[in-house]
């Protein structure tokens, strides 16, 4: 069967692109999934704080999300601002990143002090996931695609060329993370926060691997913006894994 790219969706007498479309409903349902784990989850915390974080984490994740999506290239942003462009260049690792920050300081604020990254993950990944298919879908129209491949795996994305499916590539890391993380959960006893840290350190890994096969602006050396900050985040949850360890270690469950 032959794809057509980009797909794209009539809204309201608009054509719009298959990713914002995709992206906002990943949002919509994994924030459904969010708080149906939350009135599942043992943890006590009371609505002024779980606004607080919530809030924390969406405004980080906005910010971060545009802000390091521009950085991409830099020399667009500087020196040829255009507002239009700055609104629609996202991504995922400003989002996370910038995420991780503002709920930490919502945190500060509120006074509350527990790791609150677990229930998150598997809400994000599905966001993820779904999001990424929307990426997929959009071919090269918007840059989330691989560079050229002779590969088995090239696909043609809307030119001439044999492409890297980047999206299909990171929905099967997902996938794959998510059953990681699932057995982590059901065979060991973890401190609060771990299973985030690990799903954290590991997408950004992958990220920092993955845009080697993604066209990009080298800043430094031969690494692309993305690439530094998730170089960043690598290294300090290299340092929060080594101290949940030394804190508590793993400890297998008994069956």
């Amino acid at each position: 069967m032959k794809i057509e790219f980009p797909l794209t969706f009539h809204i309201f007498g608009q054509t719009v692109l298959a990713h914002p479309v995709f992206e906002t409903l990943g949002i919509f349902l994994a924030m459904r999934l969010y708080f149906y784990l939350k009135r599942k989850s043992p943890e006590n915390m009371d609505f002024a704080k779980s606004a607080a974080v919530l809030i924390g984490a969406t405004g980080g994740a906005l910010i971060g999300s545009k802000l390091i999506g521009n950085l991409e290239n830099p020399d667009l942003f500087f020196h040829h601002f255009d507002l239009k462009r700055f609104w629609t260049s996202n991504t995922i690792v400003g989002g996370l990143s910038f995420g991780l920050i503002g709920v930490e300081l919502a945190k500060k604020i509120a006074g509350y002090h527990k790791s609150t990254g677990d229930l998150m993950v598997y809400p994000l990944i599905f966001a993820m996931i779904i999001g990424r298919i929307g990426c997929f879908f959009t071919g090269i129209y918007e840059e989330t695609y691989g560079i050229p491949t002779d590969s088995v795996f090239g696909m043609r994305l809307g030119d001439q060329y044999l492409r890297h499916p980047v999206a299909l590539y990171e929905i099967a890391f997902l996938i794959i993370l998510t059953f990681v993380l699932w057995y982590i959960q059901t065979k060991f006893y973890y401190p609060s926060g771990f299973v985030f840290q690990v799903f954290m350190l590991s997408y950004f890994t992958f990220r920092f691997m993955l845009d080697f096969i993604k066209p990009k602006v080298e800043i430094l050396g031969n690494l692309g913006t993305i690439q530094l900050v998730s170089l960043v985040m690598i290294i300090y949850y290299i340092f929060k894994l080594r101290t949940s360890w030394h804190s508590t270690a793993l400890k297998i469950r008994k069956i």
